[in-house]
């Protein structure tokens, strides 16, 4: 990366972050890091064409026109888990990823979380002021063990699993509601896993550890407290508008619910009220993720996602590219590089104009969430051929907006190759077929229309040349590329029978001028000569 003033990349900064975070940015050779917190929105629009990356937490929003006028932004980062404060749907439009740093305040949130729940039990904020106006009432604050007793987690995600080990610890009972977790997942952590109405109607505290989405919001209103055990207790340390505060706050002061413990609010800051003035409701102000360890952690992790963007690796809490379970990621990654050169090369082979797309996933990769697998493939078809950019971010949408219908098929593992992806394009002038899997450290093309055979990719340039299998012919075209300088890196040949139609796939260091290609063509028996840039 040149460290030229011209042609580093730059990085806004625009909230606070962590030193930590900081000194990795700064770190990295060529970038140039460029921290101020708390810039108005106008003053944002101004600058923000200069940069490539935009760092922000929940203090600055990402507007779609900020994402208009990053002329140059390639990701935004998110110095923490959620992205209410990003425009998504621009940002997608845009090739922008937006990242996150999902992990790194995970321990945090849920020790807040064990905090606000044992501070509820023991009425410890309430015995804590009440001792510093220097009275002795120690009958007032009479608490409740939580051993024994029922946590109700909605949403198990990194938060709420790690607040279940805490509180299974603590010998208590967990049951869990999350439509996206398996009964067998959730019994290997030790949490019964029931629908949301159990949840709700068996908890003694009932914690909220859910995104915030159209489904989720108001998810707990005056239906869902009247449906509490009676002396039942709330804790929100996820989304604030998860839960009606008004509704909240009459369930509490009837005496039906014992208490709550909110760290979020629907707005923050909250406005002066009876919510935050009522002694049975503990209030905190955002804290869940507030420790020094996470401040630290969050910093230095999207720090470390919005760098592997910029030098165009693989992000792995990239939001807006399709989502890949912790689970598929390594059987994929290397199918992800299969797809987008078989997009690639056959881009460059099929003739006229695109009709239909079909992947085929075979084998161990078709037992997996194949999503990405799509992205990558239409990453490598679409971007050589569009003005706009194409990348994981967008490649589905840009598919969508071309028209361009896309099929995709599953099937078991085919002879020799334990994981096998196909690509078939058709076009106007033809169809284009090819199959590739993984092995030895990289991909291999190891199909091309009807015929097997098996290609390194690893040469600058490629010939496809469709010829009928002859004595002679190999040479010809040997000869022809070496009277011109050209070299051959390697050279592949397969047919379906001795002397019947026959696919010549020859490796390049070198391109290929327009009359080398005429004579490649002028060849007795070849039919068809096309040349693959990589």
């Amino acid at each position: 990366m040149s460290t030229s003033s011209a042609e580093r990349t730059k990085i806004l900064v625009a909230d606070p972050m962590h030193e930590a975070g900081l000194k990795l940015l700064r770190q990295s050779p060529g970038v140039e890091v460029d921290a101020r917190s708390r810039l108005p929105l106008d003053e944002i629009l101004r600058i923000i064409g200069q940069y490539d990356a935009l760092i922000v937490r929940s203090e600055t929003n990402v507007t779609a026109p900020v994402l208009e006028a990053g002329l140059r932004l390639r990701v935004v980062g998110r110095a923490g888990v959620g992205v209410d404060n990003i425009d998504l749907d621009a940002a997608t439009r845009r090739g922008i990823a937006v990242v996150n740093a999902p992990t790194g305040n995970t321990v945090a949130a849920a020790e807040h979380t064990i905090a606000l729940l044992m501070a509820m039990a023991r009425n410890i904020p309430q015995a804590d002021a009440s001792v510093k106006r220097a009275e002795w009432k120690r009958a007032e604050f009479i608490g409740v063990e939580v051993r024994n007793k029922t946590l109700g987690i909605v949403g198990m995600g990194r938060v709420g699993s790690e607040v279940a080990k805490r509180a299974i610890g603590l010998l208590m009972k967990v049951l869990a509601y999350d439509p996206f977790i398996s009964a067998e997942l959730a019994a290997r952590q030790g949490v019964e896993l029931v629908p949301l109405e159990q949840v709700i109607a068996r908890a003694d505290f009932l914690t909220l550890h859910t995104p915030l989405t159209a489904g989720t919001k108001g998810m707990l209103g005056s239906k869902e407290f009247s449906a509490m055990k009676k002396g039942a207790r709330v804790i929100n340390a996820a989304r604030g508008e998860l839960i009606d505060e008004a509704a909240l706050l009459a369930a509490v002061e009837s005496g039906h619910l014992a208490g709550a413990a909110l760290d979020v609010y629907a707005s923050e800051p909250p406005p002066a009220g009876p919510l935050l003035r009522h002694p049975r409701i503990i209030t905190t102000p955002h804290l869940g993720a507030s420790t020094a360890e996470a401040q630290a952690t969050v910093a230095e992790e999207v720090a470390e996602q919005v760098l592997a963007v910029l030098h165009g690796q693989a992000a792995r809490f990239t939001v807006n590219v399709p989502f890949v379970p912790a689970e598929d990621q390594q059987a994929l990654a290397p199918y992800m590089q299969v797809a987008t050169l078989l997009g690639r090369i056959a881009i460059q082979l099929v003739e006229g104009q695109l009709r239909a797309v079909t992947l085929r996933y075979e084998g161990e990769i078709a037992d997996h969430n194949t999503a990405i697998l799509k992205a990558s493939a239409v990453v490598g078809l679409l971007q050589p051929v569009s003005a706009d950019r194409v990348n994981l971010v967008n490649a589905i949408l840009t598919a969508q907006q071309h028209g361009l219908h896309i099929e995709e098929q599953k099937g078991p593992a085919v002879e020799l190759y334990p994981s096998l992806f196909t690509l078939e394009v058709v076009g106007s002038g033809g169809t284009v077929l090819l199959a590739g899997t993984y092995a030895r450290g990289g991909p291999h093309i190891v199909r091309v229309s009807r015929s097997w055979l098996d290609v390194v990719p690893d040469s600058p340039h490629m010939l496809f040349i469709e010829h009928r299998d002859r004595p002679g012919l190999i040479g010809a075209v040997g000869t022809i590329t070496g009277q011109h300088d050209v070299n051959i890196s390697f050279m592949e040949v397969g047919r379906l029978e001795p002397r019947g139609h026959a696919i010549m796939i020859v490796g390049l260091d070198n391109d290929v001028p327009p009359q080398v290609l005429e004579k490649l063509r002028a060849i007795s028996g070849i039919s068809s000569v096309k040349l693959v840039h990589l």
